[in-house]
């Protein structure tokens, strides 16, 4: 019985455990670096941990189908066919995590079929190219947010268009019969160098008076507790 159970799971593929547990070792080895480049690229506001795992994972995940699969076309044909119910319906909310997404998939498509040479080769590449292009630092983002009276809503935009020029970008304008409320997106850059001008920008929209409140928030994807 014993014996049974054994050639059960061993012939159901040409490779061996050994060749199995390479391919998916390399994949969560090249799912790590994968991990330390996303967290260095999106170092600050944008940097989503759980997002970040999920590519390691996938990665593994990916090397495991792969392993699967091997040179059989209808095992082939009928995986795509049962991944293709998956839908995603989250936005990606910065392009870049889209690039991220295919390298573990690529990645996780040359260790499952042990190709782990071209797996480290592409991944080498991949990440010299986004440090070339400067996509591997991100400036932080900042959300300026102003609540006050309708009547100041002239007077607001016209200062941070002073103080901020073409830099700030308006997100939302929320107004109703008696209030305002505009939210801007600026850079910490920006913000810093608007600062040394200014000495405080807060003070200097308070200063226009029927502010009810003037918030500075850095922009992220997760709450950390």
């Amino acid at each position: 019985m014993r014996e049974q159970i054994y050639n059960l799971f061993v012939n159901q593929s040409d490779m061996t455990w050994e060749q199995v547990l390479m391919n998916l070792c390399a994949a969560a080895l090249l799912g790590f670096l994968i991990f330390i480049s996303y967290a260095i690229s999106h170092r600050g506001t944008i940097y989503s941990k759980k997002f970040n795992a999920s590519l390691v994972a996938l990665t593994v995940l990916t090397g495991t189908v792969m392993t699967v699969i091997g040179n059989n076309i209808a095992l082939s044909l009928g995986m795509v066919g049962a991944l293709s119910i998956v839908r995603f319906r989250t936005a990606i909310k910065d392009s870049r995590d889209t690039v991220y997404i295919f390298w573990t998939i690529i990645a996780g498509i040359c260790c499952g079929v042990g190709d782990y040479m071209v797996a480290a080769i592409g991944s080498t590449v991949t990440f010299l190219v986004l440090l070339l292009l400067g996509c591997i630092k991100s400036d932080n983002r900042m959300l300026l947010i102003i609540r006050a009276g309708r009547s100041k809503q002239n007077a607001i935009q016209a200062q941070v268009f002073k103080m901020f020029k073409n830099k700030a970008v308006l997100r939302v304008r929320n107004t109703s019969e008696s209030h305002v409320e505009f939210i801007y997106e600026i850079t910490q850059k920006t913000l810093k160098e608007t600062e040394k001008r200014e000495n405080n920008v807060c003070d200097a929209i308070y200063a226009l008076g029927e502010i009810e409140y003037v918030n500075v928030v850095m922009q992220n994807d997760e709450v950390s507790n």
